[in-house]
């Protein structure tokens, strides 16, 4: 059944391994099927249960899929394959509006911000021992969360937002926890929580966030820790209001055990208030990244959170990476210094979101997109609304990269958009997304 790859293993972890590697190589291909329990305990002359832990670790890890009496077998999309594989090959000559990126002409240039960050490293270069987090890039960045209402509390800096949850989660977390997260929600974290070893525990979103009645659910259901998005939700633009956070503080109240992550990355292309909710439990992370509004590759976030969390994101990253770049630390705090960014690139991604929502409204679209730089837009059929988009000369984002139970949609990244594209793509999403007409045959 499994060709000439031998399962190996004496317990659950090592049998787990074992399958995984075999998926990760190629040598176990996506729906083949895995041998029935009992089967591969007798093989490897270890008890039932053992194949049966071992099963269950690889189902929570998004490894394996189980049918009932059909038995195991490989999912079609494994998580090591990631989400991201779900891209479009998008044509020449169509507008590519699924990627989720900013639009380059906001985004700051960064020669003179490296070039001061070069010239003091070539008067003080960082060295080891050395204090890892430049202290005007602290000073700036607990000016800021004070500002927004974060308690106060020890910083840490992590490469990206991803890389922060991604410690996080792995310094509170152990393989089989389940993670209360919005859905739909960010493509990326939903396949780093099965990559972890841990399991999604979906939570519906509307403009103002997560809802309260399904993350207590949540929780009640076992969820040992929540992801929230506070401003510029991907995919659908949600912001946490101030309302919805008191609704959601007093869920969390219930359950002070919830490990609770935030990732504030709309800070700076986002004309909202940010409402955190970082200290109704007595463990929490409040996360800024600056790749949207500086640039994907200043792969740089500060990790505001209480001193047990912070204090084991920096001993872990001590035996990994050591420190995020000084250069590029001192580049972000040169450039927080100067107010390079300003609110005119908040201005513009509301208003272009803003007119095609409105564009989208008077055809009779339905679409969502509170803040940031995306727009959702809820579908009958989303495979024939995405080919249909792009035969108008639009790719545009499928939902699936980003859902685990909500209802099919397409994303669309408003920053490529000029005024004159407005019309003609609300127009085109408008008949792409009606049912396709029934069909008569005499």
């Amino acid at each position: 059944m499994l060709g000439e790859y031998p399962i190996q293993g004496r317990g659950a972890a090592e049998i787990a391994a074992s399958v995984e590697h075999a998926v990760g190589s190629g040598e176990l291909l996506p729906g083949q099927p895995l041998p029935p329990m009992r089967e591969l305990a007798a093989r490897l002359d270890v008890n039932p249960n053992t194949v049966a832990a071992a099963y269950r670790t690889l189902r929570e890890r998004g490894v394996i899929e189980t049918a009932g009496r059909r038995g195991s077998r490989v999912r079609p999309k494994p998580a090591t394959t990631g989400r991201d594989e779900l891209r479009l090959d998008v044509p020449e000559g169509a507008r590519d509006l699924s990627t989720g990126n900013p639009d380059p002409a906001l985004l700051p240039a960064l020669g003179p911000a490296l070039a001061e960050a070069a010239a003091r490293a070539d008067r003080a270069p960082a060295l080891y021992g050395d204090d890892p987090a430049d202290p005007d890039l602290v000073r700036a960045a607990r000016l800021a969360l004070d500002a927004d209402g974060v308690p106060a509390g020890p910083l840490t800096l992590t490469s990206g937002s991803l890389d922060a949850i991604e410690r996080v989660l792995a310094a509170h977390l152990r393989p089989g926890d389940a993670v209360a997260v919005e859905d739909p929600g960010w493509g990326s974290v939903l396949d780093l929580i099965p990559a972890l070893g841990l399991r999604p525990v979906p939570v519906g979103v509307d403009d103002e966030g997560p809802l309260a009645a399904e993350l207590d659910a949540a929780l009640r259901s076992g969820a040992r820790a929540l992801l929230v998005t506070t401003r510029a939700q991907n995919p659908t633009g949600a912001s946490v209001s101030s309302g919805r956070a008191r609704e959601l503080r007093a869920v969390l109240r219930e359950h002070p055990g919830t490990v609770l992550i935030e990732d504030d990355h709309g800070h700076g292309f986002v004309d909202l208030p940010a409402h955190p909710l970082a200290g109704a439990t007595p463990h929490w992370a409040f996360i800024r990244s600056v790749s949207k509004t500086y640039g994907p590759d200043l792969r740089l976030a500060v990790l505001a959170g209480d001193t047990r969390t912070v204090d084991l994101v920096r001993g872990r990253q001590r035996l990994g990476p050591g420190w995020v770049s000084h250069l590029l630390q001192r580049a972000v705090a040169h450039l927080w210094a100067d107010g390079t960014v300003g609110p005119s690139v908040a201005a513009s991604y509301s208003t272009r979101r803003g007119r095609l929502l409105d564009a989208l409204a008077e055809r009779g679209v339905t679409a969502h997109g509170r803040s940031g730089m995306n727009v959702w837009v809820p579908v009958p059929d989303e495979t024939g609304a995405v080919a249909r988009l792009l035969q108008s000369g639009w790719a545009v984002a499928p939902g699936a990269r980003f859902r685990l139970n909500s209802p099919p949609a397409i994303r669309i990244t408003v920053s490529p958009l000029t005024e004159a594209d407005i019309v003609p793509l609300a127009k085109a999403v408008a008949a792409a997304v009606r049912p396709s007409p029934a069909r008569s045959y005499g």
